[in-house]
């Protein structure tokens, strides 16, 4: 299907904004946020019925069940977990946070509230062992981790080596000694 003298329909107002940019016809930001530059931006052209509202974010499980954020939603919630990251936390722009977590929309929501606020984001994947985690958090000099309750087990058994890390929070419907329930929190 081809859009001839529609260009519009293939370049939303952000990539134009980009565009612009290139050609120098505006300045280049000195700091760039992708979730308060990107994100936030879409969020308030969806508002103003600028652009239809699709999901910003459409997560479906192996068992069918899904969810689905709008753009005001995405940043509303990853602005509350920001809020957990850096009151709750006590992380400030520049600190560490290593996330070994499954793709789930948690994963995402910690991702977009690092950006947020500056949080320098480590993230690993499930098949992490004790001593990758060891290794990881050590080089890093990371102050929190979030996981779940399946690598929990791992990090308790190598946290006191890892004289950084101040904070452990897991994502699960119960809750672990030692621990921050990420959900009850945000």
């Amino acid at each position: 299907r081809t859009f001839r003298g529609h260009a519009r329909l293939l370049a939303s107002d952000v990539y134009s904004q980009y565009e612009s940019v290139r050609r120098g016809e505006q300045e280049i930001p000195k700091y760039f946020n992708f979730a308060s530059d990107v994100l936030d931006k879409w969020s308030e052209i969806e508002k103003a019925g600028k652009r239809p509202s699709n999901p910003a974010f459409w997560w479906v499980n192996g068992k069918g069940e899904e969810v689905k954020w709008s753009f005001e939603e995405l940043g509303f919630l990853s602005r509350k977990v920001a809020n957990v990251l850096t009151k709750v936390c006590g992380l400030q722009k520049g600190d560490r946070i290593v996330v070994i977590l499954p793709r789930v929309p948690e994963w995402w929501l910690v991702n977009v509230a690092c950006m947020r606020a500056g949080i320098v984001l480590i993230p690993g994947i499930s098949q992490l062992s004790a001593k990758d985690i060891l290794y990881r958090l050590q080089a890093s000099k990371a102050t929190c981790i979030i996981t779940d309750d399946t690598l929990a087990p791992a990090v308790d058994s190598v946290a006191s080596e890892c004289q950084f890390l101040k904070t452990k929070l897991i994502v699960s419907k119960g809750s672990r000694e030692g621990w921050l329930n990420f959900t009850d929190l945000y």
